[in-house]
């Protein structure tokens, strides 16, 4: 099995993902951070988590990390679709408005 689904699997077990979802609260930084360093800031997680070289410890709180990551670069990506449909469904309409955030938070 590899490192890092050895570690996913032991996220599971041991309820970190659960602990993960439950952590809404606390501040991303990752959420402020242009989509690109979001991204590039992604593979490195990946990588540095496929090498298997780091302690348990610091694997989880990488693999933590590299959760908050992907779920901020899937909400960029979710907001840019729907900003996109906008400017398909208003036609020689070329206009866009930001999300509200209450828009934001349902995605």
């Amino acid at each position: 099995m590899r490192p890092i689904q050895t570690l996913v699997t032991f996220a599971f077990r041991w309820g970190m993902v659960e602990n993960m979802r439950n952590s809404k609260g606390r501040s991303n930084p990752a959420e402020e951070a242009p989509f690109e360093e979001v991204m590039e800031r992604l593979e490195t997680v990946v990588e540095q988590l496929e090498e298997g070289d780091l302690p348990l410890e610091q694997s989880l709180a990488i693999f933590e990390e590299g959760v908050r990551l992907s779920r901020a670069g899937a909400k960029r990506l979710d907001e840019a679709e729907r900003r996109v449909e906008e400017l398909l469904a208003a036609g020689d309409e070329l206009q866009t408005s930001p999300l509200e955030e209450s828009e934001a938070e349902e995605a």
